[in-house]
């Protein structure tokens, strides 16, 4: 790198993390190193990769090229000391608890984290032994009451889906160091360009990079980021031999959609603050969650720790579950899926789809009332999603 990363703007850093001009070609954009192998030049210099003397390329499953410039612009971009690209976010995750956790050893979590991520903790993870609480950790005296002397994990998602509550990440690092825990954070929903985890205490961040890393809805993909060499270099070794290694041409397709996330995210953020508070005053609407409207509940600290309330909003109508999927079923320029942080308008019913697994009383407990709905507000012009939630809403 011939520039000092460190002292760029965040945009500019977007674009240019990893991004070193091909040595031997020249090339502005980075190659695809669409190989399973590398060659050594002598039995010498395999040996010596295998025993961690030499840097190199050994087999795609435990590092390439193409991969390794996607790692090194995220961990740039997360202020991280490693990172380790994956298959999937579900890979990021559970690469990360069969690297840190153990037969005894407890989980606290936030209770409306991800909800396959909370369903592999409670329900496979506990087949060997791993014990989990889910908390609001949001509420930091609640937090303080599900940590045990066993616990080795905090797992927060910040804000949380699908509810937007905002956790103190700072406070939360201080909870978990205290007891010895190891803080892990979600940070999908706001990306590094919005919030940098380990700049408040966590020690290792995660990413769904299928949303708004990506942000184009065509590739799956997962991000481990850790705060120290000493964290990356215990999860390495389990991220290879679980193979949740990354193709090559996915990492290249993901590298090359993190170019705009800068101005994806501005863009999409500024519809959401035009929508957030047009839905809040919606006579059909009885509710609102976002980050930046004064109603959130933990408006003043997502002030304080994220650079943007993102593009995220839950809400609810006065009908319930009956009125949100009417209004659902008509929807024309939203698209009706799962997942969120693309360039399109995203509009789904957690109760019925993301979260579909958990129960129902812990998915209410968690807030996940039956009528949420999620939107994730994409590029478009304002104007035009404000109409069409309108006709849908008019429908409801």
């Amino acid at each position: 790198m011939t520039y000092d990363s460190k002292h760029l703007g965040r945009s500019t850093l977007t674009i240019h993390a990893g991004s070193e001009i091909d040595p031997t070609t020249g090339a502005v954009a980075p190659p695809i190193y669409q190989t399973s192998t590398f060659a050594f030049a002598s039995c010498e210099q395999g040996a010596a990769r295998f025993a961690g003397q030499e840097d190199g390329f050994i087999y795609t499953r435990m590092g390439n090229p193409t991969t390794a410039r996607l790692e090194a612009a995220v961990a740039a971009l997360e202020g991280g000391a490693g990172a380790l690209a994956t298959s999937s976010g579900m890979s990021a995750l559970c690469t990360v608890l069969v690297a840190l956790l153990g037969q005894g050893d407890h989980v606290v979590g936030s209770s409306s984290v991800y909800g396959p991520s909370r369903v592999v903790i409670e329900r496979d993870f506990s087949r060997f032994g791993v014990t989990s609480t889910f908390v609001e950790t949001a509420d930091l005296a609640a937090v303080k009451a599900a940590v045990r002397p066993e616990t080795r994990l905090v797992l927060v998602e910040t804000p949380a889906n699908p509810t937007m509550a905002i956790t103190d990440l700072a406070a939360v690092a201080a909870i978990a160091h205290a007891n010895g825990a190891t803080l892990l954070v979600d940070n999908t929903f706001a990306s590094p360009a919005l919030q940098r985890p380990i700049e408040w205490g966590a020690d290792v961040v995660m990413h769904s990079m299928t949303k708004f890393i990506n942000g184009h809805s065509d590739i799956v993909a997962g991000m481990v980021v850790s705060a120290t060499e000493a964290m990356h270099r215990r999860i390495r070794p389990v991220h290879a031999y679980l193979g949740a290694c990354m193709d090559p041409h996915q990492a290249w397709l993901t590298l090359r959609g993190l170019r705009t996330l800068a101005m994806r995210v501005r863009t999409s953020q500024a519809g959401a603050l035009t929508v957030a508070p047009w839905l809040e005053q919606h006579p059909k609407v009885e509710w609102v969650r976002y980050p930046g409207l004064p109603s959130h509940p933990q408006y003043e600290l997502g002030h304080r720790q994220m650079d943007g309330p993102g593009s995220l909003i839950s809400f609810e109508l006065r009908g319930g579950l009956e009125a949100g999927v009417r209004m659902l079923n008509h929807v024309k320029l939203m698209t009706l899926a799962v997942s969120l942080g693309g360039v399109e308008s995203l509009i789904q019913h957690p109760a019925s789809m993301t979260h579909a697994a958990m129960p129902r009383p812990d998915r209410l407990a968690a807030g996940i009332s039956d009528g949420l709905v999620r939107l994730s507000v994409g590029c478009e012009d304002v104007e035009d999603v404000i109409a069409d939630l309108s006709q849908a809403l008019d429908q409801a």
